[in-house]
């Protein structure tokens, strides 16, 4: 049986998409903004790191003090979640834009287990955000500013579930 072959990137908006999707998360998000509530445990006594630089400190800082209390606030399970980002997410993102780029299949179901968790760990995160202990005074700020961990692991679901071969043309996959 041979392997479908992958379509080019460019015959594969949605992937481009995606890959710009990762490519923010894995130099931005996880080892800026995520890496920095990880190296900074307590924001009213802190020295500046290393890494990440000061002008992103003092962003993810006014972010945080203006629209995110939970984010300054710092609970257990929500560094739980930043290691996961960081320690799981990070690997995934750098393995995912390439093989989204490349097509490689191997990518399919790493890709959903992702998407599962990233979209659970989003759905905790907005309940806090919406009715916990530090939930934020711009509620529609912040939906909209998590909005996209939401939608794109959705998009990667629907991309990745029913097809072995997802980056194939429609009448080359394989229902699994």
């Amino acid at each position: 049986m041979n392997t479908p072959v992958s379509l080019p990137l460019s015959k594969r908006p949605i992937d481009i998409l995606l890959i710009v999707f990762f490519i923010i998360n894995l130099f931005f998000i996880t080892y800026i903004v995520d890496l920095e509530q990880l190296v900074i445990a307590n924001v009213s006594n802190f020295t500046y790191p290393i890494w990440p630089p000061k002008i992103f400190v003092d962003l993810v800082h006014w972010y945080g003090n203006n629209f995110d209390p939970v984010l300054m606030a710092r609970p257990a399970w929500w560094r739980a979640t930043i290691w996961i980002d960081s320690i799981f997410f990070g690997p995934f993102y750098a393995f995912a834009i390439y093989a989204f780029a490349k097509g490689k299949n191997w990518i399919r179901m790493i890709s959903v287990v992702w998407a599962s968790v990233m979209i659970t760990n989003v759905t905790i995160i907005l309940f806090e955000e919406t009715v916990g202990e530090h939930a934020t005074p711009e509620l529609m700020r912040v939906y909209i500013a998590n909005l996209c961990w939401l939608v794109f692991p959705i998009i990667v679901l629907f991309r990745m579930w029913n097809t072995a071969y997802p980056f194939a043309a429609k009448s080359n996959q394989k229902e699994v």
